[in-house]
């Protein structure tokens, strides 16, 4: 059996309190349900901007053939624009990662009432990419893919204050 390696790596303070309010916010913000979700983002970040950065030390013409390797891969997921050079990828925040996650995906393009409910729906199967079910919220969606619900699942996205207010006029009426 094959050992893999950690997607993630702890941070090494663990009890900064900067950081730990920052991933709060995160965790709320983009409806997580662990740090560790946090993390891998962050360990992908890291990844290509340690690319990026040896790119810059290679010659021209290893240069340019790097550089449109690593830009075409982000491009396609759009992270970066068409425009973008090897000084855009040094620049990505952990934010931009996170927003092409498939469940911040879903629940931006109004297919959840929340992000909690986007991830329960990814979960539970009930959302298609490119005509295959995705069950991992965490999966990253390209530029080309097309997102949707199951053939025959109508969720009921009307939120809570709505609800209240149907349901007292249906009393009343």
């Amino acid at each position: 059996m094959i050992k893999r390696k950690k997607a993630y790596s702890r941070p090494k303070k663990p009890w900064d309190a900067k950081r730990i309010l920052e991933e709060n916010s995160l965790v709320r913000e983009y409806g997580l349900k662990k740090k560790i979700e946090i993390w891998r983002a962050a360990e992908m970040l890291r990844k290509w901007r340690e690319i990026a950065k040896t790119i810059v030390g290679l010659s021209e013409d290893k240069k340019d053939q790097e550089s449109r390797i690593l830009l075409t891969k982000l491009q396609r997921y759009g992270i970066v624009t068409e425009k973008a050079d090897i000084d855009d990828v040094l620049a990505l925040s952990l934010r931009d990662v996170l927003e092409k996650r498939l469940q911040t995906i879903v629940y931006k393009k109004k297919l959840a009432i929340t992000p909690n409910q986007a991830r329960q729906f990814i979960v539970h199967n009930k959302i298609i990419v490119n005509g295959e079910k995705i069950s991992s919220p965490s999966y990253l969606v390209k530029v080309s893919d097309e997102i949707s619900y199951v053939v025959g699942f109508k969720p009921n996205l009307i939120k809570e204050e709505k609800q209240k207010e149907v349901a007292e006029v249906k009393e009343n009426g």
